[in-house]
């Protein structure tokens, strides 16, 4: 899984959770509901003030809107992420 696919299914699983719809999370977060389809279905990932009003708007840490994307450091090769998924949503 990517990590637009990974942070794409966060936030559309906080977004459900939050019992709203994408329409009212585009409202909340002063954003464009196609922009807000377009990262749960991995399509984009989200500038850093996107991700602090999409985490406002769905009153979480911003940290659970990064929840299964791990950043592994490189040693003797580069740096890459890692596939990490976060079961507790299932």
């Amino acid at each position: 899984m990517s990590v637009a696919e990974q942070f794409g299914a966060n936030l559309s699983r906080l977004r459900e959770q939050a019992d709203i719809t994408q329409e009212e999370l585009a409202f909340r977060a002063a954003l464009h509901r196609t922009e807000i389809g377009l990262l749960e279905r991995g399509g984009r990932l989200p500038r850093i003030d996107t991700l602090a009003k999409l985490a406002g708007s769905l009153n979480v840490d911003p940290a659970a809107l990064l929840a299964g994307i791990v950043w592994e450091a490189g040693e003797i090769r580069r740096g890459s992420f890692i596939g990490t998924i976060d079961d507790s949503s299932k």
